[in-house]
């Protein structure tokens, strides 16, 4: 007959672990972009404060927090991290214009300044890509100064469709107008000053705005 206290312990149910709460798994798409991203971003912040030509794989993975094989498993090299960086940047300077811009009425002036307002807030937010797209592009590779002279003709074009026709202005005045846009903001960048690229929009929008004002 088996004891009393026996018979108790195979009575009692033995006390269970609750199940461990496990966070679901992130998507490999998710985490390959994840990591993309970081390598571009440590390039554009290496490449700013010490130049492209300077910059080594070795920094890129160091500041990313990544491994070498993995920065190669997403790039052929330092090249195309940049063209890659530079790709980006762009697309989201002329997402954040072509936002700026929308729905201001039929005015001119007021399209083109909040356009012109919504890339100078760019070059205060980012101001390691500014450097690098506007600063090192025109001298790391061939390759870079290309994509730099591309999307600059895009800003060209993007201002021609949004400046008024004027037959007593030349045919020029878009690529005049882009180009000294440029120029200033790139002395703002050299300076340091990108916080301060904000400062700049009443400065340019008389700069734009003047043409229009003189051939009245």
């Amino acid at each position: 007959m088996p004891s009393r206290t026996t018979a108790s312990a195979q009575e009692k149910p033995a006390p269970q672990t609750p199940p461990r709460s496990q966070r679901p798994a992130l998507p490999r798409e998710f985490i390959a972009i994840h990591k993309q991203r970081r390598i571009m971003d440590a390039l554009a912040e290496l490449a700013a404060e010490q130049g492209y030509e300077a910059t080594k794989i070795s920094d890129i993975v160091k500041r990313a927090g990544v491994a070498r094989k993995t920065l190669y498993d997403n790039f052929d090299g330092k090249e195309e991290v940049f063209l890659a960086a530079f790709d980006a940047a762009r697309d989201e300077a002329v997402r954040r214009v072509e936002e700026g811009a929308a729905g201001l009425g039929e005015q001119w002036q007021q399209r083109v300044e909040g356009g012109l307002a919504a890339f100078l807030g760019y070059v205060s937010e980012r101001p390691s890509l500014a450097r690098m797209c506007m600063i090192e592009a025109l001298s790391a590779t061939p390759q870079t100064t290309r994509r730099y002279e591309e999307a600059l003709d895009a800003f060209v074009e993007m201002t021609r469709r949004a400046l008024p026709h004027d037959e007593r202005l030349p045919e020029t005045i878009a690529e005049t107008l882009v180009g000294g846009i440029t120029w200033i903001v790139y002395r703002q960048i050299r300076r340091n000053e990108t916080e301060r690229a904000g400062d700049l929009l009443p400065e340019l929008m008389e700069f734009i705005s003047g043409p229009y004002t003189a051939s009245a």
